[in-house]
């Protein structure tokens, strides 16, 4: 849907904005997002399910100071109607998406060292090893190949298959909930029935734990509720939200990437060469790429805020978009634009505040792992498909290929 075709009403006094969050093709933009930033950054939507309206925060600076606020909190979303582009909420109930301090500070304090810098450098020889191992299968195998079927779908999901200490023969059903669970086109009952289906996994992997624990971070977690550290719905929404993001986004964030690079040649040879800009280029696809649909979790204002203009009262729902954040033009130099020797503000991609994502070390490493891996053992990779032939997903919350044919 156009901006121009996108309704707004009336609100005592205010614009709402009716937002369908269509489907939108390859990486571009939605175009609300980009006016709302531009034009009315403190605005009013209305999505297509839940009730009511809410705020949603564009710029840079008034995002991170939403996220970082104590006074707007994620807890009292739990079973208010809010809309919403999803039928189900994706975040159980009491997960750590859904808490506040303390009880989220000890939810995170659970999984936190694992995915902190040392323990994430530690992963990266095995992460280097399936590069490698996949790729290798690529070149034998001859061109062309579905790059999101034999790297940047199976290495996210081993690697975290790996830590959580799940079956190998196990992940391909995981893969199939995740599809569900994360789709915005399944209907609430088919979405609640695929939950309870994961929590029954994770919690016969559970009872399996407690009496032939493993070294991984399941076992770990498994031994923390034994001792009451945390409870048992508590554990299966750890689980299921480290395997959603783990499998889901960072295969379509790390396909994204490639897509990116093979469409912009002149930063493709940037890169090829120079290697040592490799971690700078990922942030700058990180910022550049809109990886998602829509908006992510709301919260509920629990005091009055005054964003530029606009009042958030009391118990008002508010969303923040980390992806017009990202492109605002008063933090970033021509923000529509790739440019990998980009060096100007953090991108906001993996949040701000105390939800900031606890995987982003681990995703940054992945991409770095699968982009290097590719660029040295494919120097002419190329798309097979021009990119209005490319098929997309749809009706998902994460943005990416279907498919990601390549040659070389």
């Amino acid at each position: 849907m156009t901006e121009e075709a996108c309704p707004a009403r009336q609100r005592t006094g205010e614009v709402v904005h009716d937002w369908p969050v269509d489907h939108l093709p390859g990486l571009e933009f939605d175009p609300l997002l980009h006016r709302l930033l531009r034009e009315e950054p403190v605005a009013r939507i209305r999505m297509r399910f839940g009730e009511g309206d809410a705020w949603l925060v564009t710029r840079y600076e008034d995002v991170k100071t939403v996220a970082a606020d104590p006074r707007m909190s994620r807890a009292l979303t739990v079973d208010r109607p809010v809309t919403s582009m999803t039928p189900h909420v994706v975040a159980p109930a009491g997960g750590i998406g859904r808490t506040d301090p303390p009880d989220h500070t000890r939810l995170r304090r659970l999984v936190a060292q694992t995915f902190g810098r040392k323990r994430v450098e530690a992963l990266r020889p095995r992460a280097q090893e399936l590069a490698e191992r996949m790729t290798g299968r690529m070149l034998d195998q001859g061109p062309p190949a579905d790059l999101a079927e034999h790297l940047t779908g199976p290495l996210p999901a081993q690697l975290i298959g790996d830590l959580l200490g799940v079956p190998s023969h196990d992940i391909d059903r995981l893969q199939a909930w995740r599809g569900v669970i994360l789709s915005s086109s399944h209907s609430q009952q088919r979405g609640d029935a695929v939950k309870r289906e994961i929590a029954d996994y994770f919690r016969g992997m559970a009872r399996h734990r407690t009496e032939h624990p493993g070294d991984d971070l399941f076992s770990a977690l498994v031994a923390e509720q034994a001792e009451g550290g945390l409870s048992m719905p508590e554990l299966i929404s750890l689980a299921v939200m480290l395997v959603l993001n783990g499998m889901d986004a960072v295969r379509n964030q790390v396909s994204n990437m490639v897509y990116a690079l093979l469409t912009h040649p002149e930063q493709l040879e940037k890169l090829r060469a120079e290697p040592a800009l490799l971690p700078q280029a990922v942030e700058e696809l990180l910022r550049f790429i809109p990886h998602r649909n829509g908006v992510g979790l709301p919260r509920i204002a629990t005091g009055d805020l005054e964003i530029g203009e606009s009042v958030i009262r009391d118990g008002e729902v508010v969303y923040v978009s980390y992806l017009a954040a990202n492109r605002d033009s008063t933090v970033f130099t021509e923000p529509d634009r790739l440019d990998l020797s980009r060096d100007e503000a953090p991108n906001l991609s993996f949040g701000h505040g105390a939800h900031y994502c606890v995987g982003a070390m681990l995703t940054r490493m992945e991409a770095e792992v699968m982009l290097s891996t590719l660029l040295e053992r494919f120097p002419r990779l190329r798309l097979t498909a021009s990119p209005d032939q490319m098929r997309w997903r749809q009706g998902s919350i994460n943005r990416g290929p279907e498919e990601l044919w390549v040659s070389w």
